[in-house]
């Protein structure tokens, strides 16, 4: 298997054999919780093979994210309608990441890091924030429909590799965990080809990693697969970073090719539903 394979197929044992399985108030579903659970992945691009992943969806929501857009009909939608469910009525995502990233807090924090890091490439100091304490969680009472779950990452450069540790404080490790780890990391090759050194080490942590309970079967499925799937790699071009940010449709077909051609994973579990 590969190195994410074995990484996730070993949490996803935590969490269905030594989780505890609690009720959650918002969603009204049980779920198995593990706290603290962290990948750490430096061996080819992260892509689970365990179970067929959209590809298409991840790496066209991160160039959206990198054009700074707050409203899924500018560019995502041509793509996928996965953030439906979270715009609000005016067609803005009040959360959406690239937006939180680039806009929110009157500070491109990605211009900034990239300029940064060019001038000290040494620093400790890249750090990309899209959580809001003025309207985020603590029973704020907001009417908005999403918060951030991906709410901060840093970089750094170290062995002329870049090296990104993402912190989630929520991630459903069945949907949403595969395709955060996979988004974050093409992040990570595109900052890296910007910046002119190679991608390094993913560490993703995981501060609430749960299987909900309309998930337990598929969590139990999963444990009983074996993919002996070599490695996959995604060489990034220094021009994808412009190309995104300028919201070039073709960047996304090329992308999802790249990772077609060595793309043989196992048969998609049908019937999986996202919990709201």
């Amino acid at each position: 298997m590969t190195q994410f394979d074995q990484q996730y197929k070993q949490a996803l044992w935590e969490i269905m054999n030594k989780g505890f399985e609690e009720y959650n108030e918002r969603t009204g579903h049980k779920t198995k919780i593990i706290p603290g659970i962290t990948f750490h992945l430096d061996n080819g691009f992260p892509l689970l093979t365990l179970r067929k992943i959209p590809i298409k969806i991840f790496v066209a929501e991160q160039i959206w994210f990198l054009t700074g857009s707050n409203r899924p009909d500018e560019f995502l939608k041509k793509f996928t309608k996965i953030w439906d469910d979270f715009t609000e009525e005016d067609g803005t995502v009040t959360a959406a990441y690239g937006y939180r990233w680039r806009k929110h807090f009157g500070r491109d924090q990605i211009a900034y890091l990239i300029k940064h890091l060019q001038a000290q490439p040494g620093s400790r100091h890249a750090v990309v924030i899209a959580w809001d304490p003025t309207d985020d969680g603590l029973g704020s009472g907001s009417a908005k429909k999403n918060v951030p779950c991906p709410y901060t990452f840093t970089v750094n450069i170290i062995g002329n590799r870049l090296h990104m540790h993402n912190i989630i404080r929520s991630n459903d490790m069945i949907l949403g965990c595969p395709h955060d780890v996979a988004g974050f990391a093409l992040l990570q090759y595109i900052l890296a080809a910007k910046l002119g050194v190679k991608p390094g080490r993913l560490t993703h942590s995981i501060s609430n990693a749960h299987v909900y309970d309309i998930h337990y079967k598929a969590a139990w499925e999963i444990l009983e697969r074996e993919n002996n799937h070599p490695k996959i790699t995604l060489n990034p071009q220094e021009d994808w970073f412009e190309r995104a940010e300028a919201a070039d449709e073709k960047l996304v077909e090329e992308i999802v090719d790249k990772l077609n051609k060595q793309y043989n994973p196992l048969p998609q579990i049908k019937g999986l539903k996202i919990v709201l």
